[in-house]
C-alpha cells in the first residue's frame, strides 16, 4: 500500500514536475521538452487553462511530491440533448510508482469529478501502441467504441511550405 494520495488542481509551481511526467515515456519524450527552466510555452498554456471553467489540470501528490497528473476538459455539446462531455488526457504516473494503484485512484477521482460537474460521459484517446494503457482503461470500464483520428496541423503547414518552395524552384 502506498502513502495517501492527495488529488488537487495543479498550480503554476507544479508545471516542472507535470512536464517531467509527461516527457517520461517513449511517446512523451518525442512531444515534450523537459528542461529547467521550462520553455515559456508551458506557462502560456497553463495561463489559458487556469481559471477556465472548461479545463482542470490535476495532480496527485504523495509525500509532498507530484506522483501523477491528468487533464480534464469539459466539452459542452448540442448532441446528447445539450450534454456535457468530459475528456481525460495526459494521464501519467511517475515511473517508480506505477502499478501501485495510483493511476486507478486518479481515474476514479476524475470520473467522480466529471459526474459531479454533470458530464454524461467521459472519453479519451490512447495511442494504439500503448497496449498496457488499453488494458488499464478497459479494466476501468472504458470501451473501444470509436476510431480516433488526428492530424498534425503543424506538419500540414510544413508540407505546404515545402510544396510552395518546390514549385518556385
Amino acid at each position: 500500500m502506498h502513502p495517501p494520495l492527495t488529488i488537487r488542481l495543479a498550480s503554476r509551481a507544479d508545471l516542472p514536475e507535470i512536464v517531467r511526467l509527461l516527457a517520461d515515456d517513449d511517446l512523451g519524450s518525442q512531444r515534450e521538452h523537459y528542461e529547467l527552466p521550462l520553455p515559456e510555452s508551458y506557462y502560456a498554456a497553463f495561463a489559458q487553462l487556469d481559471g477556465s471553467p472548461y479545463f482542470e489540470l490535476i495532480v496527485g501528490e504523495m509525500d509532498g511530491r507530484i506522483a501523477a497528473t491528468l487533464q480534464l476538459t469539459f466539452i459542452p455539446s448540442i448532441s446528447y440533448r445539450g450534454g456535457l462531455r468530459a475528456q481525460v488526457e495526459s494521464v501519467r504516473v511517475d515511473a517508480p510508482l506505477r502499478n501501485q494503484g495510483l493511476g486507478k485512484e486518479m481515474m476514479l477521482w476524475a470520473m467522480a469529478r466529471a459526474r459531479q460537474r454533470g458530464a454524461h460521459l467521459m472519453q479519451l484517446t490512447t495511442h494504439k501502441t500503448r497496449l498496457d494503457a488499453h488494458r488499464f482503461y478497459e479494466r476501468l470500464g472504458f470501451k473501444g467504441s470509436h476510431i480516433g483520428m488526428k492530424i498534425s496541423l503543424q506538419q500540414e503547414d510544413d508540407d505546404r511550405s515545402k510544396s510552395k518552395t518546390q514549385r518556385r524552384a
